[in-house]
């Protein structure tokens, strides 16, 4: 059996502080990414060592998360994520800097949208700029939650290779629960792309396309 001790990790925990929020009041707790030097955070709410934690991984994205932009739906996933934890009692909301427009950074992000709104999908739009579709590392993450003596989690997402990334770095998925919000019609081409090339559950856009 694999010593999840003895996993080389590529996070420091840099500090602990009770963060009081609109959702609840959490424990914030911050990492530097040994690796590329970015800074960290998780948030726990509750007891979440051992098995079954209700687990979000969740990118940056500063237009949707601190701007409210309805071009995505990152912004309505963080508070729905976050009361989500607080409902179940224990949880944690990891949030991975670095990952901005699916890890091309800000300004390529800015860019693809702008070929978006020219006709191009968001696979295509990144394509078109030559950088990957999704360049996200969820290695960190992984190290994150063992830090916490995470053993296995109930993921929080829509995202196959998010599940898939945890498995990979040594993080059991017991089960992997869906974050479905409703689409506005700015977002909808964006959803259906992450549906159809991207294998995204989000069955409840079927609903949506008939209303239409």
């Amino acid at each position: 059996m694999f010593d999840v001790d003895a996993r080389p990790s590529g996070v420091e925990r840099v500090v602990n502080v009770r963060l009081s929020t609109k959702h609840g009041d959490f424990l914030a707790i911050g990492y530097r990414d040994l690796v590329r030097g970015d800074e960290q955070m998780a948030l726990v709410y509750g007891d979440v060592t051992g098995e079954e934690a209700l687990t979000r991984l969740h990118s940056e994205c500063l237009t949707g998360d601190a701007f409210g932009s309805r071009h995505c739906e990152c912004g309505d996933q963080l508070s729905a994520a976050l009361k989500a934890i607080v409902a179940e009692g224990r949880g944690i909301l990891v949030y991975l800097r670095g990952h901005e427009g699916r890890g091309i950074g800000l300004l390529a992000k800015l860019q693809a949208m702008k070929l978006q709104a020219e006709g191009l999908d968001t696979v295509e739009a990144n394509l078109a700029l030559g950088l990957p579709a999704d360049a996200r590392d969820y290695k960190v993450a992984a190290d994150v939650l063992h830090d916490l003596e995470v053993r296995s989690v109930r993921l929080l997402s829509n995202n196959p290779q998010k599940r898939d990334a945890l498995l990979r770095h040594g993080v059991r998925v017991s089960e992997q629960v869906p974050l479905l919000m409703t689409p506005h019609k700015e977002n909808l081409p964006y959803l259906l792309t992450k549906r159809d090339r991207m294998d995204h559950y989000l069955p409840h856009l079927e609903a949506v396309i008939q209303r239409t």
